[in-house]
């Protein structure tokens, strides 16, 4: 299995409001390093996996309306916690219907896998993995 990965940064405000978080209870910030990777089995006749200029803009376009945001407040986020693991799977969801409706180009379309890590330190991350489509 091939795979291209691409990186990109995001700072966002948000709280947990529930005990099992402890002080992550109240407001705070985050800054996650975003990696999506983009695999298929076999390369294009390009010999690529996916256009890296494609999938960082469309990664860009992803983060852009959560850059600077209080979570908290944004309606796609009402009475969600946004834990790292579940902006990993809104990340992905946008991604891969992103590659599905051609933003990464007719090839991206036929990826097989995307997963997305965000990185909120050196010592923690977390993941979605899953088939485009799925």
């Amino acid at each position: 299995m091939y795979s291209v990965e691409v990186r990109d940064r995001i700072m966002i405000a948000h709280s947990l409001p529930d005990p099992f978080f402890g002080p992550a209870q109240n407001l705070h910030g985050a800054t996650y390093v975003v990696d999506v990777a983009f695999f298929r089995e076999k390369l294009t006749p390009q010999n690529v996996v996916v256009d890296i200029g494609a999938a960082l803009k469309v990664l860009g376009q992803t983060l852009e309306p959560l850059a600077y945001q209080n979570l908290d407040v944004l309606p796609q986020f009402k009475s969600a916690l946004t834990t790292t693991e579940f902006l990993c799977k809104y990340v992905f969801d946008r991604i891969a219907k992103a590659a599905a409706s051609g933003a990464l180009g007719d090839d991206g379309k036929s990826l097989s896998r995307i997963r997305v890590t965000l990185s909120e330190t050196d010592l923690a991350r977390a993941s979605f993995e899953g088939p485009i489509g799925g």
